[in-house]
């Protein structure tokens, strides 16, 4: 492992992916500016990352068709695109939804599809990837290639004004999630902590808050350590929190079974103290994750191995 690899930025749940949070913050104001630019109806646009693909695109499309944009938004043509998409969902909306996912913040998907180049679009339906738009097109282009491809699956979706239903509405946003979220884009992450703090007095069983306090500390823990100093300070064995810190960094760069299996192993090979701080540690990371993370059923099971 080379301190680059702690570098690299990655996706994790909660207040981890910081990036990823401050794109939708920018592509929800996007899509309120366009929509009173038609009347005040918002284009029915979903944000995508690795975590909620399978839901919010696979899962979606078994009912309806996806258009699933793969775009960089800090690129102005990029942006430019992006904003044609939402005028033409804003005129479709009931017959398809339009995904969108940053390539850089979530480059599976991409890696998935084995996409080349982009801003792409592809239409997903049941599942599946049915048809590809021809490159960055036009406005012209793209009207045309939709007749089409709504023509393709004519037989599958409502007709225009009969029957269609508007795309479902995300439900209004927990206040004191939005209030944290903001924080963090600004850098406040005390202000995070304390907005997601005063919604676990309210509901002490908000997964949102519970996961985001997790990725905070994580935050928090690695945001003043240079990189280059834990990777030097793993020479020394004895050396238990450049253990700790190095998967804080992997976790942070979605090497998540890498994290968990190193500090299992450090409860392998200690005792004691040593042994009690690395597993509360690795139980301090579990958190970070939803419940259901495939990767934490093996990592219990080790541990619970490693300690009995």
């Amino acid at each position: 492992m080379s301190p680059a690899d702690f570098t690299r930025p990655g996706s994790l749940y909660g207040a981890v992916d910081l990036g990823a949070r401050k794109q939708a913050l920018e592509a929800q104001a996007r899509r309120e500016s366009a929509a009173q630019e038609t009347g005040g109806v918002p284009a029915p646009v979903v944000d995508v990352t690795d975590a909620n693909f399978a839901t919010d695109v696979v899962e979606r499309s078994m009912n309806s068709l996806v258009l699933l944009e793969l775009t960089v938004s800090r690129a102005e043509q990029a942006k430019q695109y992006s904003l044609l998409l939402e005028k033409l969902a804003a005129e479709n909306a009931g017959r398809w939804v339009l995904a969108r996912v940053d390539v850089e913040l979530s480059p599976q998907i991409a890696q998935a599809l084995r996409v080349q180049n982009v801003p792409a679009v592809y239409a997903i339906f049941q599942g599946q990837p049915v048809a590809v738009a021809p490159g960055i097109a036009t406005e012209t282009q793209l009207r045309d290639w939709l007749s089409q491809l709504m023509e393709a699956l004519a037989q599958y979706l409502p007709p225009p004004g009969e029957g269609g239903q508007a795309a479902p509405q995300e439900p209004p946003a927990e206040p004191e999630i939005v209030a944290a979220e903001q924080a963090i884009d600004a850098g406040d992450l005390d202000a995070a902590v304390a907005a997601y703090e005063r919604l676990l007095a309210r509901s002490p069983n908000n997964q949102d808050a519970k996961l985001g306090l997790a990725g905070l500390g994580l935050i928090r823990r690695t945001q003043d350590v240079d990189p280059a100093d834990v990777q030097r300070r793993l020479g020394d064995p004895a050396d238990l929190d450049a253990q700790l810190l190095a998967a804080d960094f992997e976790m942070l760069s979605g090497e998540v079974d890498e994290a968990f299996d190193r500090l299992i192993g450090v409860v392998r090979r200690t005792s004691g103290a040593d042994r009690d701080k690395a597993r509360l540690h690795l139980l301090g990371l579990f958190d970070t994750l939803p419940g259901d993370d495939p990767s934490l059923a093996k990592a219990r099971r080790n541990l619970a191995s490693a300690l009995f």
